[in-house]
């Protein structure tokens, strides 16, 4: 099992989540961080750290975020992993619970 990071990231991007992955399976794009399954060994750290709530367990993932598996695999294949926190986007704050976000990923 994977931890997937889902659409509340979008425009967010908060990292706290990557500075207590133990295995660096965090991977920055430009407005979004995903997990690599491949490397995720299912530690949980990472879940309570997010401040938006967007990381679920993948057993946990609900049902209309499910895309989120796969786009997490995908863009962890071709974005640089990221392991210290950096500040969020500038208006992550007006962001963070605004629904239907995947529109607005910068790839």
């Amino acid at each position: 099992m994977t931890f997937i990071v889902t659409d509340n990231c979008i425009r967010c991007k908060y990292t706290d989540c990557v500075e207590v992955c133990p295995v660096d399976c965090f991977h920055e794009g430009p407005n979004f961080l995903v997990i690599d399954p491949d490397e995720c060994i299912d530690c949980a750290l990472c879940e309570p750290e997010c401040p938006a709530a967007a990381i679920y367990a993948e057993d946990d993932l609900p049902e209309d975020q499910q895309v989120f598996l796969q786009l997490n695999a995908e863009l962890a294949r071709l974005w640089p992993v990221i392991t210290e926190k950096k500040d969020p986007l500038p208006d992550a704050e007006k962001w963070d619970g605004v629904e239907g976000k995947l529109k607005y990923l910068e790839r």
